[in-house]
């Protein structure tokens, strides 16, 4: 039943295929064309086509991949120095849904002029952050995405939707409900994991424009692999809207007063198979030393997170998105949220449905723990990697469960009777200058262990300052008119 056509045609995991597995469903399906397709430091997935002009050809390209200017996809790459070697991952293999020409595409790697993976790309960053946590955890980062965005089309004037009370609306109040499931269709064709799609709490109309927020969010995976999908759905979720005349914008904040979007990042760490993240229907140990990681390195997680200027017109009191560094249980007013977790000791299918048997599931496997700073502008192998990052040094700093206690919070931070304890929570960068002031701050846990480079690193603190907003957000937040030329300066980011 996998809607990964590849997968269903050779009958084995994505994880699995080989170069030979590849070649044997280009032959066997009529397939024309191939694209390699590779994030450049603008965020985006960049496109190599290639024709199939005969099986020694395809060999060759599968096997030695292709020549691509570094410095015209990367700003820290030198023109002089600039070839990179792309080389595709058989595992993502995917049929492209929007080809005419039957054509498979695959995601790729980047390599340097000695064949060793590219010290600063953003997937080998990721590959090195989560062997990083493996070596000093022994167990494995799982990640999963939340991803928002805005479907934008004409207002037909009909059904209207009740402003911001969009939150899992049903057709024909929402208009884009199709649109979502083709997309997540699509998107599980291309291999991507999905846990579920609905229409979100934002909408609104101006100047005869619906503004329609939706999302679909993830099941746990490999951190790798949750990146990856991102990627691909992010790009499919485009492609449909083009082809649609529709118009998409995953930005964290295209209006005052209107929800923003976020992307919310869920994680999970395994042993073996089993989720640790519970122990005895409580939560673990392991997740709370992992949230004290965080908590620890939530200042500089903006940096890789939240990295323009309207990122932090969104990370404002009272809009469902954090602006404290705290944690706690089913909590929209933190920054890690530790979600519901089907600890009740009932069994709700059989009360549900009195004709079933006990079904004794296991529902510890559920459990996460979610990032909720995030938005769409984020870099999103930068992003978990920094969430790796974090989660690691949580099991190497000693006040670990300390740290965890004193940040935790089970009030809504923002109401006036929590005033108190709101004052004695850190608060998060309120700007991209101040972002990279803490990136500079921490950047040593972050290139420990070789997982950022110090190039890499550098490369986003200056584009961050290169803004110049420290102020911008007190400046801007009542003037509509200055706000509205910044959402659209951005609206297209990552």
């Amino acid at each position: 039943m996998n809607p990964n056509k590849v997968v269903a045609y050779l009958g084995k995991k994505s994880s699995e295929f080989t170069k030979a597995d590849i070649i044997r469903y280009i032959k066997e399906n009529g397939v024309r064309m191939v694209n390699f397709m590779y994030p450049a430091g603008d965020g985006r997935l960049k496109t190599l086509n290639f024709v199939i002009n005969d099986i020694a050809y395809l060999d060759a390209i599968l096997t030695c991949g292709e020549r691509v200017d570094g410095s015209s996809l990367f700003p820290f790459i030198e023109a002089g120095s600039s070839d990179l070697y792309v080389l595709p991952r058989f595992r993502t293999a995917f049929l492209d849904p929007f080809a005419e020409i039957p054509t498979l595409s695959m995601l790729c790697s980047y390599f340097n002029k000695d064949g060793e993976p590219l010290e600063s790309s953003p997937e080998n960053t990721l590959r090195k952050a989560c062997r990083a946590f493996n070596d000093v955890t022994g167990m494995q980062f799982q990640a999963m995405g939340e991803l928002e965005y805005y479907v934008i089309a004409p207002d037909e004037g009909l059904f209207p939707a009740t402003d911001q009370k969009g939150y899992h609306e049903s057709a024909p109040y929402a208009k884009f409900n199709e649109f979502r499931t083709q997309c997540m269709a699509y998107i599980a064709q291309a291999g991507g994991r999905i846990k579920y799609g609905h229409s979100e709490v934002g909408n609104f109309t101006i100047n005869g424009m619906i503004y329609e927020q939706n999302e679909i969010e993830f099941l746990p995976v490999n951190a790798e692999d949750a990146a990856d999908q991102l990627m691909i759905a992010k790009w499919i979720i485009r492609n449909l809207a083009y082809s649609m005349g529709y118009d998409i914008t995953f930005a964290p904040k295209i209006t005052a007063g209107k929800a923003g979007s976020g992307l919310h990042i869920h994680m999970r760490i395994v042993k073996d198979g089993k989720n640790m993240m519970l122990d005895g229907g409580l939560l673990s140990q392991t997740a709370r030393k992992a949230i004290a990681g965080m908590m620890e390195l939530a200042p500089s997680i903006t940096a890789f997170g939240n990295t323009n200027p309207t990122s932090y017109f969104r990370l404002v009191p009272h809009q469902e998105a954090p602006t404290n560094i705290c944690w706690g249980d089913r909590n929209r007013s933190v920054l890690v949220r530790v979600p519901m977790g089907w600890a009740a000791k009932s069994d709700m299918c059989k009360l549900a449905n009195p004709l079933e048997e006990e079904s004794n599931y296991d529902t510890t496997q559920k459990q996460t723990v979610e990032m909720r700073s995030p938005d769409g502008s984020a870099d999103v192998y930068q992003l978990i990697a920094g969430l790796a990052v974090a989660c690691r040094r949580g099991f190497e700093i000693e006040n670990a469960l300390e740290l965890a206690e004193r940040t935790y919070v089970n009030v809504n931070i923002h109401k006036k009777e929590n005033e108190d304890k709101l004052k004695m929570l850190e608060q998060l960068p309120d700007s991209c200058e101040a972002s990279a002031d803490c990136l500079q701050r921490q950047r040593e846990v972050f290139e420990q262990y070789n997982v950022f480079s110090p190039a890499m690193i550098d490369g986003i603190i200056k584009r961050l300052r290169s803004y110049g907003d420290k102020t911008l957000r007190s400046k801007v937040e009542n003037n509509q008119e200055e706000m509205l030329k910044l959402v659209n300066r951005y609206f297209h980011c990552g």
